[in-house]
């Protein structure tokens, strides 16, 4: 079997019939977004399998060559507030990575269009960058304080599948490790590209807050549901 990556799993009730793979930001891991588990109200949802996978370690350049968990490398250039050009090889090797983790679900007995991915900061990248391209239909995509990848590539790779699909994607105004305006307009060109984006803006820097808590929740009621 191939080699899958290492990550925490919790289970809301038995025999879970959807699965959440939620990737972390730079420099973090899989155990950054367990608590939010039990802040979810997912009333009436059945049971849901939540995944936080831990990324590869590797070389970061923004924090002088340190090896950290990353999803992708971030060089100097790439803070400034403008268009990325993110580290595409490293992008495409971490979707690889996702992708193997939606077939296990798959094979576990779990429908594609009850699979969600979500992420933050890079994890977030990462979750719009394989939801986007996946063969199967998805529930949706979860995309916090973040921005799209390898843009320039969506309008090729995108997967008919998931053309259309729910994308929850939430910012902080007052963010300055990923400026709001980096977020907004990839929300911007998504919804050009024809996605059905609900989109969250909060008063708050690189983080997560409450009511955003509440708002994920929310969303990942109507999206499973949907699919039930």
């Amino acid at each position: 079997m191939t080699e899958l990556l290492e990550a925490i799993e919790v289970e809301t009730g038995r025999n879970p019939t959807a699965s959440v793979i939620w990737m972390h930001g730079l420099g973090a891991d899989g155990n950054d977004f367990v608590p939010i588990v039990r802040e979810l109200d997912l009333t009436g949802v059945q049971p849901i399998r939540f995944i936080f996978p831990h990324a590869p370690m590797r070389p970061v350049t923004i924090n002088n060559g340190y090896v950290m968990r990353a999803w992708y490398d971030v060089s100097y250039g790439d803070l400034e507030g403008r268009s990325r050009q993110p580290d595409e090889k490293g992008v495409r090797a971490s979707q690889a990575e996702i992708a193997k983790l939606v077939d296990r679900e798959l094979a576990r007995g779990i429908a594609s269009r009850r699979i969600v991915l979500a992420g933050f900061s890079q994890g977030g990248a990462i979750a719009l960058q394989t939801g986007l391209r996946c063969p199967q239909p998805l529930a949706g995509i979860m995309a916090l304080s973040t921005y799209l990848p390898c843009a320039e590539s969506v309008p090729a790779e995108a997967a008919p599948a998931n053309a259309g699909l729910s994308v929850f994607m939430a910012h902080g105004t007052e963010d300055q490790v990923l400026p709001y305006a980096m977020g907004a307009n990839s929300r911007q060109l998504l919804g050009t590209l024809g996605y059905n984006v609900e989109w969250h803006e909060y008063a708050m820097p690189h983080s997560v807050c409450l009511e955003e808590v509440r708002d994920i929740a929310a969303w990942l009621r109507t999206v499973l549901k949907q699919a039930a």
